[in-house]
């Protein structure tokens, strides 16, 4: 039967897309119509609806849909999260890693809905600073823990291949609350997040 790809998209919003990518294209001094261009106004079109899919979910609903009741109030770290986003200036990538703790207050959440969290947040137009802070109110918001934690370390392309052009620059960007604005409990989160355990 062979290999079929499944893809669901907004036809009324891929066809604008093409058009305006076409005209994108003809504008840059290329020919929209030669054979290695045709297909690529559809697929920059299909990709930019992935990329930025983040618009029509919803972080607190993926986290009630899997939030449990525990009596525990130890703390809990998803590290090393890898996340793709774009950024909201000049439209070009910012990949990079998001390192998320909480103390749960009587409630737990499964710990992939962390991460599609960081998903949920990441596939947007983007800066980093409110990536980090969004993250951070959305597991605030659902599971009302004693603390959260939030640090992402990303490279921007925007600073990698154009303008400064500083290719082994990295941007760190935190935020906390509750415990985690403690320094004790804030120094553990970072200690934890920084050690390779085996």
């Amino acid at each position: 039967m062979g290999y079929k790809k499944i893809e669901h998209y907004d036809e009324e919003v891929t066809k604008g897309l093409m058009e305006n990518y076409k005209n994108v294209l003809g504008l840059l001094g290329e020919d929209p119509e030669r054979e290695g261009l045709i297909k690529t106004p559809l697929r920059l079109a299909k990709a930019m609806q992935f990329i930025t899919q983040g618009y029509s979910q919803d972080a607190v609903e993926i986290l009630n849909s899997a939030k449990f009741h525990e009596p525990i109030s130890e703390m809990v770290i998803v590290k090393d999260i890898e996340l793709y986003s774009m950024c909201e200036h000049h439209m070009l990538p910012f990949i990079g890693k998001a390192h998320i703790a909480y103390i749960p207050n009587g409630w737990i959440t499964g710990l992939s809905k962390i991460a599609r969290v960081v998903d949920v947040f990441s596939r947007r137009l983007q800066v980093q600073e409110r990536l980090t802070t969004q993250i951070l109110d959305a597991i605030k918001d659902a599971l009302d823990p004693l603390g959260v934690a939030v640090v992402i370390e990303a490279r921007h392309m925007c600073m990698m291949m154009r303008g400064v052009q500083k290719q082994n620059s990295e941007t760190t960007t935190s935020a906390f609350y509750g415990e985690f604005q403690k320094n004790s409990t804030r120094n553990e989160f970072m200690r934890l997040i920084s050690s390779h355990l085996s």
